[in-house]
């Protein structure tokens, strides 16, 4: 896995994906063991076997290690074809919380969350390496609804555009402040009903009307 530095070498020595993997694991365990401030780049090359040097060849300093860090956990989401719609909402809900109850996960993003609060450029980072590649699951989730017919296709880039972004900012807000922020669970049931809102909106639906009674 390589980083998403902006700053990695085009030339030179080939990096090895194998150490990659093991500082930004050690990188995670070390947040887990320590938080944010006493979390140092010796430590965590102590941690993977490599030397210190070989951390800052790939990343500038403690902010971009630990966003790319978070974001490795963030890439295993995936899209489930659950058959429907709402059927793949509510899959990849249930994955997402399940990797936010992971304690790496936990505590990498709400550790750069909250030091991106004082770090303008931290905050783009995040926005770069975590946000932006998840609304893929947005798109595909998109397409594949048109593909079933369940959605329009889309005619105005733009506005569908603002469309993944509100969707993306709904699901995930959502899914951080029920887990992290209310601590409560987010199961089967909350999905179900979270997703029902989503779609439907909070009107409810509506029944047919009953017959009206003879001599009414």
């Amino acid at each position: 896995m390589q980083s998403r530095s902006p700053s990695s070498r085009a030339t030179g020595r080939p990096r090895s994906a194998a150490a990659d993997a093991a500082i930004l694991a050690a990188t995670r365990e070390a947040l887990v063991e320590l938080g944010w401030s006493k979390l140092t780049l010796g430590d965590v090359a102590t941690r993977a076997g490599v030397a210190k040097t070989t951390l800052y060849r790939r990343w500038a300093g403690k902010n971009e290690l630990v966003v790319d860090a978070v974001a490795a956990l963030f890439d295993e989401l995936e899209l489930p074809d659950r058959g429907s719609l709402a059927a793949d909402i509510e899959g990849v809900v249930l994955q997402f919380a399940a990797l936010l109850a992971r304690p790496e996960a936990k505590s990498g993003l709400m550790a750069v969350v909250a030091e991106s609060t004082r770090d303008a450029a931290l905050r783009e980072r995040i926005r770069a390496a975590v946000v932006a590649p998840q609304k893929r699951l947005v798109h595909q989730g998109r397409a594949r609804a048109q593909s079933r017919g369940e959605l329009p296709p889309e005619s105005d880039p733009v506005e569908s555009a603002r469309t993944v972004d509100l969707i993306f900012d709904m699901v995930a807000g959502a899914v951080v402040h029920r887990t992290l922020v209310s601590a409560e669970p987010a199961d089967e049931q909350w999905a179900r009903s979270f997703t029902r809102v989503l779609l439907l909106g909070l009107t409810p639906q509506q029944s047919p009307a009953p017959d009206s009674p003879s001599g009414a």
